[in-house]
This record gives C-alpha cells, structure tokens and sequence, in this order.
C-alpha cells in the first residue's frame, strides 16, 4: 500500500522537473543517431524521428495523468502499484532500479572511454576504477546535501549538454545543402519499423525524471507543463539535428558512425568544433549518471516505504538535508560495482525490455485509475476516453513483439525470478507480523 511521503521537500517546479527529463532524455544516444538512422533510411530518416516523436508523445500523455492522480515518489512504480498492488508494484520497481542502474553504469564505462582518448592514463584498470569512485562519490555527496543541490546539478548539466547541440545547429545551418535533404522516395512500413526500434530508444527517460514525485511543487500543474515542454524540445531538437548532420555531410554521414556530430561540427566549426562535441559527449553522459542517481534512489527509498521491501533503513530521510541518503548511498554503491566490473552486458536487452513493460503498466494503470479515483480538480485527463492509453498498449505490444526468442525467454525468466522473490518477501513479512 502507498504511504504519504514524510520529511521530502516539494521544492522542484516546471523548469526544474523540465530539466530533469531533458536531461535524462538526451544522453549520449544522439551523438551516434544520425548516422546509424541515415544508414538505415538515408534522406527520408526524418520520417523516423516524426514516427517516434508520435509514439514517445502518445506514452507520456499517460504518465501525465497518471502523475496528476498520484503524485508520491517513486514515479511509475508508484502509478503501478497505486492501479494493480503490491506484487506489480514490486515488479515495476525492480525493473525501474534494474535498467536505470545497468543503463548509468553503461555510460559511465563509455564515458571512461571517451575521456581516455584524452587522458591515455585511464586506459589503466586502477586509473578507471579511481576515476569511477571520485565520480560516483561527488555525485552521492552532492545529491544527500538536498534537493536543491541535486537539481542544480542537473539543471547545470543540461545547459552544458544542451549547448554544444544549439550551436551546431545554430551555426551549422548556413553550411545545409539542401540537395543533400530531398527526399527521392517514400519509406516502406519495413523500413520505418526497423529504423524506429532503433531510434525509439533514444526517446525513453521521461518515467526516470518522473521519479521524484513527492518533491515536485503543484505536481498537478507542474507534471504535465513539464512533460510537454520536455518532449517538444528533445523531438524538435533530434529533428533539426538530423537535417543539419544529413545536410552537411550527405551521403558521408554513414561512414562517421562513432562521432557524426563531432565530425559535422569539424566541417561547420573546424578541429574546435571536433573538440568541442567530443567534450558535449563526454558532458552529456556526465548528465545522465548525475540524473540518475538524483532519481532512482527514490525508487528504492519508495519501495521500502511502501514495505514492499521489508528494510527500513532504505526509507530514512536525512533529518538535516531532508533526501533519502540511506537509498542514494546504496544505490550509488551498487551502480559504481556495475560499473567497475563491466559484466552486465548481457543483462542490457532485459533490461531495455523491462522499460517497455513498465511503460505497459503505466498505460494500464491510467486505465484502472480512472475506474477506482475520482478526478479531482486541477487533475490532468488525456482526451479521447481511452484511445490513448490503447494506441500506447498496441504500440509498446509491436516492440515487443520484434524481441528475438531468447530475448523474449530471458525476460520470462527474470521475471519468474523476481516473482519468487516478492512471494519469499511476503512470507517472511507475515511471519513477522
């Protein structure tokens, strides 16, 4: 059962919680996109970005209304187990801690090795490990001192991340060929499917930013302005930095499939210009892992709140910088392992299929919400009845459906695990009651 937050500030308003999405949004997907979407669709890859941003749109229209109606923290696990209990709630909350952390721990090994060809030094394995721990100690220290303290870091990380990208696509403009944009033919079904599989990822992030729930200002207001205003800069944004990537480098933009940024900013900018993507990359990555440990923590904080993870201590509010330290030590203790030892590849595809179903549950959680809530004033309702809620539910079933066998067996399985562990966790609740 959801229990009230006691002890979080609500001191995140429209710019802040923007922020927080934007920056968990845009990570270091987009630095690569171009080329690998240009190679798939060539110059009709902007019909992509439209098709996702479509689809992205439809989702997050369900979790406004679902933030509006239930505003704690915890984000979609809250939402989840608000709708359908305990035992969704679990699962939602293991696969919202499982992926973020396998996906932050990811980009700090890729972060590592962007910088490393700047510092050859960290090539080293105690210089990677040193590197890690300070990163992941300022990031812990920064995000226990407050709230406050948390979102200017992410607030921060967005401008810098944000900048490079306008500038490139600011300056970068004058040097379009639009010979270079003309689309010759239209894409078949196939070939937008398969490219958006691709590209769809790049759009997810927007549950992460949701998370701190219970510390956001008028959440009613505030939870859809800001998912709007995220979602329009970071579609707007991707589309005009595929025409300026594909209209300055043609047909080339398929061969620069590690850096076409940076190679199209060498073009607009010079070797500055090189430099200074490399440096957004590196930036942008930044953001994410200091993102991440500002969100997740309250997931795990949420779950033992909630007693649907019997361990107290997780949900301890600090008494003078009023944040969840206990959560974010530990969930910052458990990425940095990941991190440093690398040996979670395997677990990336579960765990991007386990944001899929946690989008599922959102969707139907709208649906179930609005059968046992009463709409209150000021609450945010997604026009239409239903349509909206079953065009996300049929389009999150059609990426899921194109999950390989083993792909689909592993999930199956992971989940089977987890549902072993909340039954063990209820018999030892109800043997200690």
């Amino acid at each position: 059962m959801i229990k009230q937050d006691k002890g979080l500030k609500r001191s995140i308003g429209v710019f802040g919680l923007s922020a927080n999405i934007i920056n968990i949004m845009i990570g270091a997907g987009i630095f690569a996109l171009p080329a690998i979407i240009a190679g798939k669709m060539g110059n009709s890859s902007i019909f992509a970005y439209i098709f996702c941003g479509i689809l992205i749109t439809l989702v997050v229209l369900c979790f406004a209304e679902a933030g509006t109606k239930v505003n704690n923290s915890g984000g979609p696990y809250t939402y989840i187990e608000t709708a359908f209990g305990d035992y969704a709630g679990f699962l939602a909350g293991i696969f919202a801690i499982g992926s973020n952390m396998i996906a932050s721990a990811a980009v700090a090994i890729a972060l590592v090795t962007i910088l490393e060809t700047i510092f050859p030094v960290l090539g080293l394995l105690t210089a990677r490990i040193g590197f890690l721990l300070s990163l992941y100690a300022l990031f812990t220290f920064v995000n226990i001192l407050g709230i406050k303290q948390g979102m200017g870091l992410v607030k921060l990380n967005t401008v810098l991340k944000l900048s490079p990208l306008l500038l490139l696509v600011i300056i970068g403009w004058k040097d379009v060929s639009y010979t270079n944009l003309q689309i010759d033919s239209l894409p078949t079904f196939y070939e937008l499917g398969d490219a958006s599989l691709v590209l769809f990822f790049a759009f997810l992030g927007c549950e992460t930013g949701l998370i701190v729930g219970g510390e956001i200002k008028n959440p009613k207001r505030t939870i859809p302005r800001s998912i709007f205003i995220s979602i329009s800069v970071v579609v707007g944004l991707y589309i005009l930095i595929q025409l300026v990537s594909q209209g300055i480098l043609g047909n080339e933009l398929v061969n620069y499939k590690a850096s076409p940024l940076a190679e199209t900013a060498k073009i607009v900018l010079g070797p500055f210009g090189y430099v200074l993507l490399i440096i957004g990359a590196a930036i942008s990555m930044l953001g994410l892992v200091s993102g991440d440990l500002l969100n997740t923590p309250r997931v795990l904080f949420a779950l033992s709140r909630d007693n649907v993870i019997p361990i107290i201590k997780l949900s301890s509010i600090h008494k003078k910088f009023a944040t969840p330290h206990v959560a974010i030590l530990i969930y910052s203790s458990m990425t940095f392992i990941f991190a440093i030892t690398g040996s979670f590849e395997q677990l990336v595809v579960i765990a991007t299929s386990t944001v899929l179903l946690l989008y599922l549950g959102v969707a139907l959680s709208v649906i179930k919400l609005r059968k046992i809530q009463k709409s209150e004033p000021g609450d945010f309702k997604i026009p239409g009845g239903i349509t909206v809620p079953i065009l996300s539910i049929l389009i999150i079933f059609y990426f899921l459906s194109h999950l390989s066998t083993n792909e689909m067996i592993g999930t199956i399985l992971f989940i089977g695990i987890l549902t072993i562990l909340f039954f063990i966790i209820k018999a030892f609740k109800m043997k200690m009651e």
